[in-house]
């Protein structure tokens, strides 16, 4: 799984949405908002994308 890459793409409509409220460390929301400057997306997009990466490629053992 190292060889694998978090790219970030253009943005696109994903329809529905809710809302989900969650608590993070500090320093973690500090380098989410340091790539959403970097990349012009919003915390929310870094986030999603996150998140979305890591359940296309979840291992379960």
């Amino acid at each position: 799984m190292a060889d694998k890459k978090f790219v970030i793409s253009s943005k696109r409509y994903r329809g529905d949405s809710a809302v989900l409220s969650v608590r993070l460390p500090s320093e973690l929301i500090k380098q989410l908002d340091d790539i959403a400057e970097k990349t012009g997306r919003t915390r929310n997009e870094i986030v999603q994308k996150c998140l979305e990466f890591s359940v296309e490629n979840l291992e379960i053992k």
